[in-house]
C-alpha cells in the first residue's frame, strides 16, 4: 500500500500534452502544432454522426445529382460519387467528394470499392434526353424545363431506368441491410479519423500519476495501462475530442459496447456539451475476465455527473446532442462511495465495436423517379392533358414504363427506400414550399434545387421509409416543415 504522506512525482508534460491534444486552452494547441511544423487544419475535426458511413451519390454530375453532392458536403456527410469520367466529374463536383469510376448500367463496375462503408444511396441516374434539333452545350434547353423542345432520347431507357438501376440495388443491398442499430465506432474496419479521435484523459490532470493508452491492434481498440492512487488519484480514461456536428441519436434506446475485459468495473460516459469540465453521463458495467460481452446502455439509465458526483437535478441526457464518448477506470463509483472491483495496477480492456441499438429504420436507398409513371395507359387518361412525358412516352422508348420497373426493383429489394417523384424539373432558384402528393395524379413544376434538398432531408426521416411520393413548388416561398409533409404520406403495401 502507498505511503498517503510520500507523493510520487507528478509528469508536467503529460499534463501538458492532454490539454493540447484536446485543445482544451486554444493557445496550446497551436503551440503544439506550430512546434511538430504542422498547420491547423479544421477539415480534420471530427464530424460526428455526418461522418459515419458514405453516402454514394449515383447520377451525380446531373442537374439533381451535383446539387445533392454540394447540398451533402455543405452538411458535413462524406460523399462518394459513382461517375463514369472523373476526370470531367472533378471539375464540376471539385476535390471534396470521392470520385470512384463505374456504370451502373454495366454491372462488373459495381465493385466493394464502391460499396465499402455506405450508409445510403442517391440515385440520380437517368437516361439522356435531348431536343431533337440539338442543344446548346450547357443543355441549357433540356434543362429549361418551361419551354417545350422536341425531346428524343440518347440512351435505351430500358437499359438506364430499368436494368441500370437493378443493378445498383442488387449490389448496395447486402450493404444496406435494414437495422434498427447505428455503428458510431467500428474498431473492426477503423476509418483514417479514428485514428486520431481518441486520447488518454488520466488522473494527471488531477496531480495523480496513473497513465493509459488508446491503440487500433487488428480488428479490436485496446484501452489499457497502470492505474494508481498514488498522489490521491485513482482513474484512467479515454476521451473522444468534441464532434462537430454532433451525434444525433434521437429515436434510440442506448448504446451497446461489444468488449472484452479483465473482471474489473469500468464507465462508459457521454457528454452532451463542449465543455472539458463540464456534466457527464455516466453508467457503470462490469466485465467477464477474457470473454467478449455485449454490454446494452440504456439512455434512461444514464446518471448525470460531475467529477463522479451525481447532479440529481440536472436534465435526463439529449440523445440528439452526443459531443463526446468517454471510457474510464476509477476506484470511485459515485459520490465517494468506492468501485467494488477496483485494483491498482495493470489494466486492459478491448473494445471490437460502440453501437447506438433500438432505433427506427431511415431511408437508405433514395431514387428520383418522374411523375406521370403510372399514367401511360392507365384507363380514363386524356393525353391532351397530361405532359409531354407521358404523350410522347412510346416515342421516347417507353421512358416512364421502364422507370416504373426501376422502382418497382427498389420496392422488392428490402432496402429502407423513398421514391420521389418530382414534376418538371426547372433551373429556378427554389426555394419555394414543397406539395407532396401521392397516386400519381399531380401536375406542376419544381427545381432541381428543391429536390436536391429534400433527397438530403429525406435521410433522416423515419417517416419517410418505404414510401413513394410525388411533388411539385407552391407559389410560395418559405421553409419546409418536413415533419408535417411526411406525417400525411401512406406507406407502400
Amino acid at each position: 500500500m502507498s505511503n498517503p504522506n510520500q507523493r510520487s512525482q507528478w509528469d508536467f508534460g503529460r499534463f501538458f500534452q492532454t490539454l493540447a491534444y484536446f485543445e482544451v486552452i486554444p493557445f496550446l494547441g497551436c503551440l503544439t502544432r506550430l512546434l511538430q511544423g504542422k498547420a491547423k487544419d479544421n477539415a480534420n475535426k471530427p464530424l460526428g454522426d455526418k461522418n459515419v458511413g458514405v453516402i454514394l451519390v449515383a447520377g451525380a454530375t446531373g442537374g439533381v445529382g451535383k446539387r445533392v453532392v454540394r447540398r451533402l458536403i455543405e452538411q458535413g456527410y462524406q460523399v462518394r460519387s459513382l461517375v463514369r469520367d472523373s476526370t470531367k466529374a472533378s471539375e464540376i463536383l471539385g476535390d471534396r467528394v470521392e470520385l470512384i469510376e463505374g456504370d451502373i448500367t454495366i454491372k462488373e463496375t459495381l465493385t466493394p470499392a464502391v460499396m465499402k462503408d455506405i450508409q445510403a444511396v442517391i440515385c440520380c441516374t437517368g437516361v439522356k434526353v435531348q431536343p431533337v434539333e440539338g442543344d446548346t452545350p450547357d443543355r441549357a434547353k433540356y434543362y429549361q424545363g418551361i419551354k417545350f423542345y422536341l425531346p428524343e432520347v440518347v440512351d435505351s431507357p430500358e437499359i438506364v431506368e430499368y436494368q441500370g438501376i437493378k443493378n445498383l440495388v442488387e449490389t448496395a443491398a447486402p450493404y444496406l441491410q435494414p437495422t434498427i442499430k447505428k455503428n458510431i465506432f467500428d474498431f473492426t474496419n477503423p476509418s483514417n479519423e479514428l485514428k486520431d479521435i481518441w486520447g488518454a484523459v488520466d488522473d494527471v490532470v488531477m496531480g495523480g500519476v496513473s497513465e493509459s493508452s488508446f491503440r487500433l491492434n487488428q480488428n479490436t481498440a485496446l484501452f489499457s495501462g497502470n492505474v494508481s492512487t498514488d498522489n490521491s488519484g485513482g482513474f484512467a480514461s479515454v476521451r473522444t475530442k468534441n464532434f462537430s456536428p454532433p451525434f444525433n441519436l434521437n429515436g434510440y434506446e442506448g448504446i451497446e459496447l461489444r468488449v472484452k475485459g479483465d473482471g474489473k468495473r469500468y464507465k462508459c460516459l457521454l457528454r452532451t456539451e463542449s465543455k472539458w469540465d463540464g456534466v457527464a453521463y455516466s453508467y457503470s458495467f462490469d466485465t467477464a475476465y477474457n470473454a467478449w460481452i455485449t454490454v446494452q446502455i440504456p439512455f434512461n439509465k444514464l446518471i448525470p455527473v460531475f467529477r463522479a458526483k451525481t447532479l440529481p437535478t440536472a436534465e435526463p441526457i439529449n440523445s440528439s446532442q452526443i459531443c463526446a464518448f468517454q471510457l474510464m477506470l476509477s476506484k470511485f463509483e459515485y459520490d465517494g462511495e468506492f468501485n467494488p472491483y477496483f485494483e491498482a495496477g495493470i489494466f486492459s480492456l478491448e473494445i471490437e465495436s460502440i453501437k447506438a441499438y433500438g432505433g427506427v429504420a431511415k431511408p437508405q436507398f433514395i431514387m428520383i423517379s418522374s411523375a406521370g409513371v403510372t399514367r401511360p395507359g392507365r384507363p380514363g387518361i386524356n393525353l391532351a392533358e397530361e405532359p409531354p412525358a407521358v404523350r410522347m412516352n412510346d416515342q421516347l422508348g417507353g421512358i416512364l414504363t421502364w422507370k416504373l420497373r426501376g422502382e418497382d426493383s427498389v420496392r422488392d429489394s428490402g432496402i429502407p427506400y423513398t421514391i420521389i417523384r418530382p414534376c418538371a424539373l426547372t433551373e429556378e432558384p427554389g426555394g419555394k414550399q414543397l406539395i407532396f402528393e401521392q397516386g400519381d395524379n399531380i401536375k406542376g413544376k419544381v427545381s432541381r434545387e428543391d429536390i436536391a434538398q429534400l433527397c438530403v432531408q429525406v435521410l433522416e426521416q423515419p417517416q419517410a421509409c418505404n414510401i413513394t411520393l410525388e411533388v411539385k413548388e407552391s407559389e410560395d416561398s418559405g421553409v419546409n416543415n418536413w415533419d408535417n409533409l411526411f406525417a400525411n404520406l401512406k406507406h407502400d403495401n
